[in-house]
């Protein structure tokens, strides 16, 4: 299908016509024409609905959009309201929320350039015609020749305060910006925005509305696309495309079986993704860890081990399962996946047992499953404070390192935390401390996000904030060696400007 030419996918579906059927002894035509009725009025309500969530935003595709911000300012959020001293289910400086859009940032050789994008705002909290919960997809960009960024783009006002609706970003083969705006269940759709030049971030032709959430399009040289997605369908569906960018397939099921979370990532030509369970469909009992990966583009997949399975899967124990944590009591919150410099598969998560924040859900236990000599390994790196903290895993050397929201922060026992350097010499089986690179910091560091095909320069995005109440949201970025820290700037008065230096704490003497 041509995406400049495609109809919005939340147009109105016209029921077909019914075929009349003959009735046998245990068939019921009364009955089974109610249950007709029932689910084309349910279907056509959900597709009236999808449109009318389209429609609130008079943009077709073709359209061109692109708005220059003032600066970088984060999107601040609170998910459920807990009623006591914890505030929120998780809550804070969640511009670059969640592991579940990937990938966030990219570096890009041709252009010297890193581009990411993020939940944003217009206004900084407190000021008039305060907009914080008014979620911006926003794009940056860092010149790695002048050190600077450029003024960020606002893509999309989604006309909500959620950051599930953030985006994700891919790169074509010809340069293109591509971001993928997630939608939010069925009550809001998903929005497809290409950058009308190569490397650019001021302008973007919109090219699809469609059903998806938590977006992961893996764009493979000179092999299009594999897009990652979920279908909120009796539980959180996984489902993929396939496609060259201007033709897609259609969109297919990979794992349905009460729910689940993914993440992913891609080497070369290669896909990975893992998941969890939500048994009857409970997203707080996430537990359980499942992987899959192909080296087709999606026409096979494969366990780690190379078995063969067929799709969709819709049986909890299925030959995915890398292990049973429900037997064990605990919950399972994802956070990165990767690959060696072998080839082998590396997932990073956190293990909890209770969904709760607070003391009752100790240990968080930050954990690798690491494949090797054929079969799963688990090890324990540290533990932290709260079941959403998030940071990124790297094995691409012999050195393993993760950097993360690992240490308490200002506000204990909420999302995020400060964020610390990790380090393994012996393939994840014991991980030591190196180093802190945030500390006495006013609000928590959350969502520690990795930087696709990434510079030395510009490894890791993540942004702060007061999970505890509605504060400002700021973003930072790390270099490779995670031994500098810069804050991107929040007011620009030119179209480019340096980001501000951190002071790193000091440790050791160092």
């Amino acid at each position: 299908m041509n995406l400049a030419s495609k109809p919005p996918s939340f147009a109105v579906a016209r029921p077909r016509r019914q075929q009349p059927v003959t009735p046998n002894r245990t068939y019921k035509p009364l009955h089974a024409h109610l249950l007709l009725a029932v689910a084309l009025a349910v279907a056509f309500a959900s597709q009236r609905a999808l449109a009318e969530a389209a429609d609130s935003d008079n943009r077709q595709p073709g359209a061109i959009v692109g708005e220059p911000l003032s600066g970088y300012r984060g999107i601040w959020h609170g998910q459920e309201p807990t009623g006591d001293q914890y505030s929120y289910k998780y809550s804070g400086g969640l511009a670059t929320y969640t592991a579940k859009h990937i990938p966030l940032a990219i570096y890009a050789a041709a252009a010297d350039q890193t581009f990411f994008v993020y939940g944003g705002t217009k206004a900084p909290v407190g000021a008039e015609g305060d907009v914080r919960d008014r979620l911006l997809a926003c794009i940056g960009c860092y010149n790695h020749a002048t050190g600077h960024v450029l003024r960020p783009t606002l893509i999309h006002d989604k006309q909500t305060f959620d950051p599930h609706d953030n985006p994700a970003l891919s790169i074509d083969d010809e340069g293109h910006l591509w971001v993928i705006i997630s939608g939010r269940g069925r009550g809001r759709p998903g929005w497809i925005y290409r950058s009308v030049e190569p490397h650019a971030i001021d302008k973007f032709r919109l090219l699809e509305v469609g059903e998806f959430t938590y977006p992961q399009p893996w764009h493979r040289q000179g092999q299009g696309f594999l897009f990652l997605f979920t279908k909120y369908l009796g539980g959180r569906q996984l489902f993929f495309r396939m496609g060259g960018g201007a033709d897609w397939s259609d969109d297919r099921p990979l794992a349905k079986f009460g729910g689940h979370y993914q993440l992913s990532w891609c080497d070369g030509t290669r896909v990975a993704t893992a998941f969890n369970w939500h048994p009857r469909g409970v997203v707080n009992d996430r537990t359980n860890l499942y992987y899959l990966e192909t080296r087709d583009g999606g026409a096979t997949w494969t366990t780690a081990a190379g078995v063969r399975v067929s799709l969709p899967l819709v049986q909890r124990d299925n030959p995915a399962l890398i292990h049973d944590y429900q037997a064990d009591g605990l919950r399972v919150y994802l956070n990165d996946l990767k690959f060696t410099a072998a080839g082998e598969p590396v997932i990073q998560y956190v293990t909890s047992r209770d969904w709760q924040p607070g003391p009752t859900g100790d240990p968080r236990t930050w954990t690798i499953a690491h494949f090797h000599d054929g079969a799963w390994q688990m090890h324990a790196v540290t533990t932290s404070d709260h079941n959403y903290d998030t940071g990124l895993l790297d094995v691409a050397r012999d050195t393993w390192r993760i950097i993360g929201p690992t240490e308490r922060g200002p506000q204990s026992y909420h999302t995020g935390g400060e964020v610390a350097l990790w380090q393994s010499d012996d393939q994840g089986r014991t991980w030591d401390k190196v180093r802190d690179l945030t500390a006495d910091s006013s609000l928590n560091h959350t969502y520690v996000r990795p930087v696709l095909h990434a510079h030395d320069d510009f490894f890791a995005l993540w942004a702060d904030g007061d999970p505890s109440k509605p504060s400002p949201c700021r973003l930072y970025f790390c270099n490779r060696a995670a031994d500098r820290v810069w804050r991107l700037p929040e007011e620009m008065v030119t179209s480019t400007a340096p980001s501000e230096a951190m002071t790193l704490p000091v440790v050791d003497g160092r």
